[in-house]
């Protein structure tokens, strides 16, 4: 069983997996909201709506979950997706909003121009390593000098 289980490790652990992918950014929006944490204090909060296209195989036998995020600024986790084997893996979202937001602890956000979307995933197979791979592709943008003042995103 032994032999098994290390036969299908090594016949994925060394795999390149790295695919291309497009990542377009339609919207990028920043509120100035009340933190409830602190004393009167108010704190940023980032979202952006995107399309995000990539075609990701999942292919070796010995593998049974993928999961695949988009992340930005010190891997800030937007959006997320787990894939099961036999589903479609390949991406193509149009005008998705993130699922998670970013936030910081006070007025780091507006204005703020060092940040670069990318997509990663995780290939978790039934025996061996968990890779984290990244794709080709990246979005880098910047957030803008004013808040926005609608209630709805």
């Amino acid at each position: 069983m032994a032999a098994l289980t290390f036969g299908c490790f090594i016949t994925t652990a060394f795999k390149d997996r790295s695919v291309p992918v497009d990542i377009h950014v339609s919207k990028v929006m920043i509120k100035n909201v009340d933190d409830f944490t602190g004393p009167r204090e108010r704190s940023d909060l980032g979202f952006v709506t995107f399309d995000l296209s990539a075609n990701i195989l999942l292919t070796e036998q010995s593998t049974d979950v993928l999961h695949r995020y988009l992340h930005a600024l010190n891997q800030v986790v937007l959006w997320d997706k787990i894939v099961l084997r036999g589903d479609n893996t390949k991406l193509n979202l149009k005008e998705v909003k993130s699922k998670y937001f970013f936030f910081d602890d006070g007025n780091g956000l507006r204005a703020n121009k060092n940040i670069t979307l990318t997509l990663s995933w995780n290939v978790v197979p039934n025996a061996g390593i968990l890779p984290l791979v990244m794709g080709s592709g990246h979005k880098s943008l910047t957030f803008p000098e004013s808040y926005e003042i609608a209630k709805s995103y």
